[in-house]
């Protein structure tokens, strides 16, 4: 059973790389298993978070998304082509954010990882969600997977963005200063970060759980870094959420040593 899933999970990944009209290799074609996680063509494991070959990076301390780099620099495909798509749909920099935010939040169905691969883990990088919604209109995923697609999208798009850790959840930050419809949050002294919270279908750009207003939380700027194993030796950056308070700390090791702690818990199947 367990070779049939992994079986079933590349020829999706692979006929929706294939309908798109990609003929970039991508990890899709080249999932393997071994001691019960399973790893992509760039030895990143996919259904475990921390640990250096995991697809956050994360230690107890620190976190790096290493996934989203999988679709970034010379590995940008179709994710990042459909931001530069956007980008010239949409000059004005207000609207084409919310095209985007709006493209993910609505094609983007919520599926937890045991429901869709059978695995309480498993983490699907932008390139390969952007292929299923090109074939099928409509992709599934849990909030990593959401947040990954923005992020990259918002690269492609002209933008900066990061991905922002909080007990439990993920989720996209995108540097739009001008934007008034939001409160800005802060990270690292800039105050123009955006939340991109894409698992509701009715939330607007800018929406922040309650759970994470007005306190500290983990994020990482993503850029077009090396796709390596490797354990990150600093902490991220501070996101902080304002409500017109002060920011209350939420720390870092509660937030990390949360994921990391659950990540432990995480590498099971479904039983069949």
């Amino acid at each position: 059973m367990r070779g049939k899933i992994l079986l079933s999970l590349i020829f999706i990944l692979v006929v929706g790389l294939a309908a798109t009209g990609y003929a970039l290799a991508t990890p899709s074609a080249g999932f393997y298993e071994r001691d019960g996680d399973v790893f992509d063509d760039w030895e990143i494991s996919r259904t475990r978070a921390f640990g250096e070959d995991g697809f956050y990076q994360v230690s107890e301390t620190t976190f790096r998304p290493v996934i989203a780099f999988e679709s970034l620099g010379e590995n940008a495909a179709l994710a990042y082509s459909l931001g530069e798509q956007v980008a010239a749909k949409y000059p004005d920099q207000i609207q084409r954010a919310e095209a985007i935010f709006r493209f993910v939040r609505d094609r983007v169905n919520y599926r937890s990882d045991i429901d869709q691969f059978e695995y309480d883990e498993f983490a699907q990088n932008a390139d390969e969600l952007a292929m299923l919604i090109e074939k099928d209109g409509v992709g599934y995923g849990d909030c990593e997977d959401s947040a990954v697609l923005l992020a990259v999208m918002y690269k492609g798009a002209g933008y900066r963005s990061a991905i922002v850790v909080g007990s439990g959840h993920t989720a996209a930050l995108v540097y739009l200063p001008d934007y008034k419809q939001a409160t800005a949050l802060e990270l690292e002294g800039d105050t123009g970060w955006v939340w991109a919270e894409a698992t509701g279908k009715n939330n607007p750009l800018g929406w922040v759980p309650k759970e994470f207003i007005n306190v500290e939380l983990a994020a990482y700027e993503i850029s077009a870094e090396a796709i390596t194993r490797q354990q990150p030796t600093t902490a991220p950056p501070t996101a902080i959420t304002k409500t017109g308070g002060g920011a209350q700390p939420f720390p870092f090791i509660g937030i990390i040593g949360f994921l990391w702690f659950l990540s432990l818990f995480r590498r099971r199947r479904r039983a069949r």
